[in-house]
């Protein structure tokens, strides 16, 4: 039987983020709300071109077609357009075969709250002010950064990338690191922690879920040992020996794991990202951010935590 809503994984995903808006947006910004209205009605059936996003989200849906009876996964459009200049991006849409039917249209406003509605798990938005607003308000979401679009049609495998503290988990250890930027002050706080548990951050439902599907598979390659595998999980946090073994205890806790863990000890995650090759990667330092040669790393920037909090003036 397909998962009820409430069990799926959600993703909520905002036009800017999915497709190239760049002209419109420009209209819009030269010459108002009435102008940018014609401009969608004259190109209604202009396609978009794809967004930073739109590889992941194309491989994220994928995952009903290797898992038809359980359909585990969907993608909500949450746009700021009204439902006629968002018809241009639903007939996108459909062009190239997204299957994404459900969509809120909020007509200038942010779409951030009604993430709840949808039991969604992330926020995708090129909007920094919508992501911002739905991290202060305890959703989770991610700010896409601009790079090239790289979308491999005979890539069927979907990677996804995350970083540990700040996003998977919450931010009690960055915030004792950033007391006194002291790494053996962090090193001492999670040896003495190391039996306990972080709290969630902001993307622990979504990351519990794509676990789920890992288990999936597994079962599903037992059944089948030709079965290959299409998702990959990947995290690659700046942690080292002796602090890697709360990541270890945390996930244990939770009942899941990732594919491949990466340890780094401040080494520059591109050297990791490049070889992994993510079709997203969530972190919630910007200095972490920096993609490799040519920019073809799709990056998502998660606002939340210590890391992200203005020092007092």
């Amino acid at each position: 039987m397909p998962f009820e809503i409430e069990r799926k994984l959600v993703i909520g995903v905002a036009s800017s983020a999915l497709f190239d808006l760049t002209a419109s947006h420009q209209v819009y910004l030269d010459s108002g709300p009435d102008e940018y209205r014609r401009y969608q009605e004259r190109n209604l059936d202009v396609i978009l071109n794809k967004g930073v996003a739109f590889p992941f989200i194309r491989r994220f849906l994928n995952i009903n077609k290797v898992f038809p009876r359980h359909h585990p996964v969907e993608v909500v459009l949450l746009s700021r357009n009204s439902p006629e200049t968002g018809l241009r991006v639903m007939r996108s849409i459909a062009h190239y075969g997204l299957d994404i039917s459900r969509a809120a249209f909020i007509t200038g406003q942010s779409p951030y709250t009604y993430l709840p509605a949808f039991n969604a798990a992330l926020f995708l938005s090129a909007n920094e002010q919508d992501v911002k607003s739905a991290i202060a308000a305890n959703y989770p979401a991610g700010l896409v950064l601009p790079s090239k679009i790289v979308d491999d049609d005979d890539d069927i495998e979907l990677r996804v990338a995350f970083d540990f503290d700040g996003v998977i988990a919450d931010d009690e250890s960055e915030t004792i690191f950033k007391r006194n930027n002291d790494l053996s002050e962090f090193h001492a706080h999670e040896t003495l922690h190391m039996a306990v548990p972080h709290q969630p951050g902001p993307l622990a439902e979504m990351f519990r879920k794509l676990s789920l599907m890992q288990k999936l598979e597994e079962r599903a390659q037992r059944r089948d040992p030709d079965y290959k595998k299409v998702l990959r999980i990947a995290i690659i946090t700046a942690r080292n020996a002796p602090s890697h073994e709360r990541v270890v205890t945390t996930l244990k806790s939770w009942g899941v794991s990732a594919s491949e863990t990466f340890f780094l000890g401040g080494m520059n995650k591109t050297r990791v990202l490049s070889i992994f090759k993510p079709h997203i990667f969530f972190d919630d330092q910007l200095t972490h951010l920096t993609s490799s040669p040519g920019g073809t790393i799709p990056m998502v920037h998660v606002p939340f935590g210590i890391a992200n909090r203005r020092p007092p003036e």
